[in-house]
């Protein structure tokens, strides 16, 4: 009797705690407050070692909850599918009570595809055991989950542990959907007290916002602008409504503000435009910094951390357009800068004067010139702001203009004509800058430009000079894609390209290739793939030529042959330098693809690339180079080949519906069998086609898109390596794995309107 009154009073002191627990989680204020600071006190209610709240994001099928480690939050990811517990736990919404998550036929018994994601417990060396997961879900909407782990005191979480946690997972399914809707009525009040100074004036009304904010500028513009520019609202009273709004002062563009170079040397300009704030002026200690949001608590913690020798920061209201004047005011850049000159002022200055004789041009023109140095200057920096990859200069013999074409989205378009006596000065003032010798011009000359030393931009240009017929020579110059990575999800990867590409990078040894022509941007998924095991934990080595993104974290090497520095000198080096992840840019022999394989063989990942045209034909490519077929096959765990292909303009992109001769075409070029597969009704097909438009220079295509093929390195495929099989059986049992070739991942983005299919057919061949 008395263990049972004892039994009796712990289960009702239980059940106050958990009561307790239920009304601190109704009454959270935040999202951070819920899935930081309450979830250690939820999982004592459990007598659990650790618990994670994960909330939904049911249009990316994805999981994602947020960890603090010391003064750090961090974001966890898990996908909603059968590779993690959590996640089949999302995909079916059923409670799953596991007694050991390390058991695969436990897990077998539950789901027969079901995984543990165990790479979380290699990264912490925490010791996953017991798993509780309890779907969150309100009014038949999936909000997340609630994930349980290792129960101190027993082999398995009870029955009263599964009610509790359901009874849990209703009140935070509860909280987190209110905390949403609170969200969302708070934006769509905000937007309308936004305008009560101009509201109760008379100078606009409820329906002239509602026309506004469903302009199709407002996005770009914002909706102030739109209001200012479409509907003749004076700007100084948009200025005083937003002044009240935020209750600063209100700060217009002002020319005469002095530049602080001390405050904006900490930060790039690209950073301000696209975050939309920049510090405009320093009176009696307090810093003032313009911001089109000053209420952006998240900014203003950003901004404080960035200049924390300023003990106040006023935090003041201004326009976007007036913001963007700032930043290339103190920065130099578009009008401000030296080559803001327009393109027909400067060649007008070049005409000026008597026309000097052609066969002696280069003396009488100096290529320190004021107009040339401003030409030159003008010429790569309209191409970095046209987001051109290359600039080529192409002199003709006699009297016929130099040509200078801009290669933008991977097409060569006319930039512009330049008088032909300037020929010579042209060419030479590119070669001062890249440190070339200007009296050398019967052979090819290679060099760098560190732009930001000329102009306004800062960025680095590799210059090639080629000797062409008549004495001449062109000048080809790539502009090198410095700055961030891209992010993993923006590479345009399918489901199961992205997942089979993540399994393999978070592998721990093995090789990773990624495959295609010149300018594919084989880099940059490199780097974008690197950037997800770029962690504190792990040691990552890189040899590039040249080294173009840059990463914190990496040790990254520049190439130089000339000293003898190659791939394969470098690759060695790192061996002897305890690496993790080794990244060689380009396997351009066979002792660079044998040191690789070898890497890869003895306990690292190794990144690399390599010039051909699929991933099938890689694997031949390498076993001809003369790499043992055992120890490459043992190495490989996927190739990745990749094109670039223009984007539609979303601005003007036509919507058709194909004839039935181009819909046999389509299908036929994708495979019959295997278009079957897809589930896609051929009835319902429709294609988009290029129009042009001011915004994308009447071209029709703004931007590029990644097409894709991944072999994965199955059991069978190494078989097949091993057995040195013909090109089309690898590529078959690719297909077979999964794989989607080249033309049909083109195909399948085609009938998604991200391209059209000229352009589909004009990069891939199969």
């Amino acid at each position: 009797m008395g263990d049972e009154l004892a039994s009796l009073k712990i289960q009702l002191e239980r059940r106050k705690r958990l009561m307790e627990k239920i009304n601190e989680i109704h009454s959270a204020s935040s999202l951070n407050s819920i899935l930081i600071e309450l979830k250690d006190s939820i999982a004592d209610l459990f007598d659990a070692e650790r618990i994670t709240i994960y909330l939904a994001d049911v249009k990316k099928n994805l999981l994602f909850s947020r960890v603090k480690s010391g003064d750090e939050v961090k974001d966890i990811v898990v996908p909603i599918n059968k590779n993690s517990i959590a996640g089949y736990c999302a995909q079916s919404r059923t409670v799953i009570n596991i007694k050991n998550a390390y058991d695969e036929h436990e897990l077998r018994m539950i789901h027969t595809d079901l995984k543990f994601d165990k790479s979380w417990d290699q990264k912490t060396g925490f010791r996953s055991k017991q798993i509780l997961c309890v779907p969150m879900t309100f009014q038949n909407v999936l909000i997340g989950v609630i994930q349980i782990l290792n129960k101190k005191s027993s082999e398995k979480f009870s029955e009263m542990d599964i009610q509790y946690a359901i009874e849990v997972a209703s009140a935070l399914s509860i909280a987190i959907f209110n905390l949403h809707r609170l969200a969302q009525a708070t934006k769509i009040s905000r937007q309308k007290h936004r305008y009560y100074y101009l509201l109760g004036r008379n100078i606009i009304d409820e329906a002239t916002i509602e026309k506004a904010s469903l302009h199709p500028d407002a996005n770009k513009m914002g909706i102030d602008q739109v209001l200012i520019k479409d509907f003749g609202v004076p700007r100084e009273e948009m200025a005083k409504s937003l002044s009240l709004y935020y209750g600063t002062e209100f700060i217009l563009f002002d020319p005469n503000l002095p530049p602080l170079e001390d405050v904006l040397n900490r930060i790039k300009p690209d950073k301000l435009k696209s975050e939309k704030w920049v510090p405009v002026k320093v009176e009696n200690g307090v810093l003032y910094v313009a911001m089109e949001d000053p209420a952006d608590l998240e900014k203003q913690d950003f901004i404080k951390f960035l200049f924390p020798d300023f003990k106040k920061i006023n935090f003041v209201a201004s326009f976007r357009e007036d913001i963007e004047n700032y930043i290339d005011y103190f920065y130099k850049l578009g009008r401000y800068s030296e080559g803001g000159t327009e393109l027909t002022e400067i060649l007008s200055k070049l005409d000026k004067g008597e026309e000097p004789d052609v066969e002696q041009e280069v003396q009488k023109v100096s290529e320190q010139d004021s107009a040339i140095v401003q030409l030159v200057n003008k010429i790569i920096y309209d191409a970095y702001m046209k987001k051109a990859s290359d600039i080529h200069i192409e002199p003709y013999p006699g009297k016929s203009d130099v040509i200078i074409r801009l290669r933008i989205d991977g097409r060569c378009q006319l930039y512009q004509k330049i008088p032909y006596k300037y020929k010579y000065a042209i060419v030479s003032r590119i070669k001062i800058m890249a440190g070339l010798d200007i009296a050398e011009r019967r052979k090819p000359q290679d060099g760098k430009i560190d732009f930001k030393k000329y102009g306004p931009a800062d960025i680095e240009l590799r210059v090639a000079t080629v000797p062409t017929v008549g004495q001449l020579e062109d000048v080809v110059l790539r502009i090198l894609a410095s700055g961030e990575p891209l992010p993993f999800d923006k590479l345009g990867l399918t489901e199961r390209n992205a997942r089979v590409f993540r399994e393999c990078i978070g592998k721990p040894y093995g090789m990773i290739l990624v495959v295609g022509p010149t300018g594919s941007g084989k880099t940059t998924t490199l780097h974008s793939a690197i950037s997800l095991i770029n962690k504190p934990e792990t040691k990552i080595w890189t040899a590039e030529d040249p080294v173009e993104i840059t990463q914190k974290g990496l040790r990254q090497v520049q190439i130089n042959s000339k000293i003898g520095l190659t791939f394969a000198a470098v690759l060695r080096s790192f061996l002897r330098a305890d690496p993790d992840v080794i990244m060689v840019g380009e396997m351009r022999d066979e002792e660079t693809a044998s040191i690789a394989i070898e890497a890869s063989l003895t306990g690292h990942l190794v990144f690399s690339t390599l010039h051909t045209n699929s991933a099938p034909e890689t694997v031949t490519r390498l076993l001809d180079m003369g790499m043992d077929p055992f120890s490459f096959s043992d190495a490989l765990l996927c190739i990745l080949a990749q094109r670039l292909a223009r984007r539609l303009c979303p601005e003007c992109k036509e919507i058709y519906t194909p004839d039935k001769r181009e819909l046999a075409e389509i299908i036929e070029e994708y495979g019959t069998e295997y278009f079957r597969k897809t589930n896609i009704n051929p009835a319902d097909i429709k294609l988009f086609r290029p129009k042009g438009c001011k915004d994308c220079n009447n071209s029709g295509y703004k931007g590029r898109l990644g097409l894709h093929e991944l072999l994965e390195c199955t059991d069978e495929m190494k078989s097949l390596i091993k057995k040195k099989s013909d090109i089309e059986i690898i590529r078959k049992q690719a297909i077979a794995d999964g794989m989607t070739t080249l033309k049909q991942d083109g195909i399948l983005k085609a009938l998604q309107g991200l391209t059209d299919i000229k352009e589909v057919r004009r990069v891939c061949i199969k």
